[in-house]
């Protein structure tokens, strides 16, 4: 029996909670040759709707952004400077668009090495993580202290914004 998570947790709470309760958890990719393979999440970063000027949405559904503004527990993903691919959980309820980040796993520190580590790429774009056979999330009693800082890389979105401590980080016992 798995201990896969499923959709409600993400639909039933908004990003900030998920981003601090993602931590710990274990994210299970099965690549394509078949392997599978487990992480803890260690880095996450809450993406709160339009009205946080950091997330994607604040500029409104687009067809990057429609994913998001789905029923959590789908990835969203994108790509920045051309090569590395960004792996989001998508949280909260349909039409409340809102994401996390995850910044790091046990193996690598940083969302465009995840994306790489994890061999993420467009076709991940929508993926649910409750059906996937592909990705997906399992709890785990994985503990630590975890650190709240403001987000990284967001300057562009103002001191309100790049302020908001929404950045979580496991520090592992």
């Amino acid at each position: 029996m798995s201990d896969r998570i499923p959709n409600s947790f993400f639909q039933e709470n908004d990003a900030l909670f998920v981003a601090k309760n993602l931590l710990g958890k274990t994210l299970v990719r099965q690549f394509e040759d078949g392997i599978i393979k487990r992480f803890q999440i260690l880095e996450t970063e809450a993406y709160l709707g339009e009205d946080d000027l950091a997330c994607h949405a604040s500029k409104g559904k687009t067809p990057r952004t429609s994913v998001m503004y789905e029923e959590g527990g789908l990835v969203y993903v994108y790509l920045i400077y051309g090569m590395y691919w960004m792996l989001n959980i998508v949280t909260g309820s349909k039409d409340h668009p809102q994401a996390v980040l995850i910044r790091g796993i046990s193996s690598c520190i940083g969302p465009g090495r995840v994306g790489n580590q994890l061999k993420i790429d467009k076709s991940f774009y929508g993926e649910n993580l409750e059906l996937s056979d592909r990705i997906w999330i399992e709890n785990s009693d994985f503990s630590g202290e975890i650190l709240q800082t403001p987000r990284i890389g967001i300057e562009y979105a103002g001191d309100i914004w790049k302020n908001k401590p929404w950045r979580f980080i496991l520090i592992p016992d």
